[in-house]
């Protein structure tokens, strides 16, 4: 799942790097929007993605909308966040068509009861017990970069994206990537995502900039490894 594997990675960076890092105030990413192409091994192009973040009222409206795909494969997905004026989650909402398999689910935030109330396109319903404070997926991508923008190191936490998921970051170093055929210094992070039925690993370059702005990510598959990189 090119856009559910690329959509939860974008986390959190270790101790290592932000230290020394001078401390940035508010959001940076204050209505932004990112485009990425989404490149099969060897930058043959399979598609676009974006991402965007928006101001509504006190809290924030993030997005994420993935075309792409192989011949006889397509990919379309749309992750919706709404959040607080804390960055805590209010709703998410998924939208996937992977080829012939397509599902849609939108999850509530019920900080009073205390649990997080999943509904399914076809009618199922779950619910998960929240902290006082969750993230889905997709605000959880603003989070992290919210914070180490300011200096401070997340901790990693459970993540919400369907069913619960944890993600266990590792800092790998600093590295020169090519981004719009340009060489850029980009911390490398390595990214562990686990959920009830998957187990991955991914991995992010961040620039140095004051937003954080992921430039390049790189998701493995069965039929290779896929990358979205930004465009400049």
């Amino acid at each position: 799942m090119i856009g559910a594997r690329a959509g939860l990675a974008i986390a959190v960076i270790a101790a290592g790097w932000v230290s020394g890092v001078s401390a940035q105030t508010g959001f940076p990413f204050q209505n932004e929007l990112l485009h990425y192409t989404v490149n099969w091994p060897g930058g043959q192009g399979l598609g676009q993605a974006t991402l965007t973040a928006r101001q509504s009222g006190p809290g924030w409206d993030f997005g994420i909308t993935i075309q792409a795909g192989i011949p006889g494969y397509a990919v379309a997905d749309q992750y919706q966040s709404v959040t607080n004026a804390s960055g805590c989650s209010i709703e998410f909402q998924r939208t996937i068509s992977h080829g012939a398999r397509k599902s849609q689910d939108q999850t509530a935030f019920n900080y009073q009861q205390g649990v997080a109330q999943r509904r399914t396109l076809n009618g199922g319903r779950s619910e998960i017990p929240l902290p006082s404070c969750a993230h889905d997926a997709l605000a959880f991508i603003y989070y992290a970069r919210r914070e180490l923008g300011q200096g401070r190191v997340p901790a990693p936490e459970q993540v919400f994206y369907g069913p619960a998921h944890s993600a266990q970051l590792q800092y790998a170093g600093a590295q020169t990537i090519d981004v719009g055929e340009q060489p850029i210094t980009a911390d490398r992070v390595l990214v562990y995502i686990q959920g009830p039925a998957s187990d991955t690993q991914v991995e992010i370059f961040f620039a140095r900039d004051p937003a954080r702005t992921p430039l390049l990510v790189r998701v493995p598959f069965s039929i290779g490894t896929l990358s979205l990189e930004l465009v400049r």
